[in-house]
């Protein structure tokens, strides 16, 4: 795709935020939209060669939507100033929606890449499950925390939120307990891309799935819940 094209267009929406001018550019747009669904569309094959399910995934709805949602948000620019698209077997769902681990990535202005996988702040229910897997299935989790192409390639796990205490239900001494406080299941890595290589965008992008595949397996393994826990179960 056409890195340069993409990141000027992006820089140029984010100056001017608003609906004439996107209007006056919608054609630059669906080309870009066209050359980034080409890639989404790539990366589900080249993620099905080592995650077969992955191969039902409707490329279209991997990619999220550059219009924002305004109902709730202080944020009133109307457009998002990045490419962005959530690859899983199913097609993207709505993270309350508990559609399980996923492949996320994101293009933004300045030309820089951001990657990652698993699950992103689930709703209570789930995250109540992956803890209690966690607690069950200590040693599974302690094999893919050793895991050395996932620690290679992304470090730890993402803490944004993390409890200082043990969740109710959980006591201070299990194994694992400071993973059990995580709020997600999510490895994340940034990187500037080069954009006089577009073509090395899906090379970094399968390396990183594949290097993250550990995670979705063990994720994919945890027992779903009957029932929605209420919200102050987080």
């Amino acid at each position: 795709m056409h890195l340069r094209d993409l990141t000027q267009f992006l820089a140029e929406l984010s100056d001017n935020n608003n609906r004439a001018w996107f209007a006056m550019n919608r054609p630059r747009y669906d080309i870009l939209r066209a050359e980034f669904l080409e890639l989404v569309t790539e990366l589900i094959a080249g993620i099905a060669a080592f995650d077969p399910p992955v191969a039902g995934c409707d490329p279209k709805k991997a990619l999220f939507r550059i219009n924002r949602d305004l109902r709730f948000s202080k944020e009133k620019r109307p457009y998002k100033t990045s490419f962005s698209a959530s690859i899983l077997p199913s097609g993207r769902k709505k993270p309350s929606e508990g559609g399980g681990p996923v492949y996320y990535f994101v293009i933004n202005a300045s030309g820089q890449l951001d990657f990652g996988a698993g699950e992103y702040m689930p709703p209570a229910y789930r995250l109540r499950s992956v803890r209690e897997h966690i607690a069950t299935d200590a040693h599974g989790f302690g094999k893919l925390l050793k895991d050395r192409k996932l620690h290679a390639a992304f470090g730890g796990f993402y803490e944004e939120g993390k409890l200082t205490r043990p969740p109710k239900g959980f006591t201070a001494d299990l194994p694992h307990i400071e993973h059990i406080k995580l709020k997600s299941y999510f490895v994340w890595k940034e990187t500037a891309l080069n954009l006089n290589a577009p073509d090395a965008i899906s090379t970094i992008l399968l390396a990183g799935f594949r290097a993250a595949y550990p995670l979705i397996t063990w994720l994919r393994s945890v027992p779903a819940l009957e029932l929605p826990l209420p919200d102050k179960e987080k």
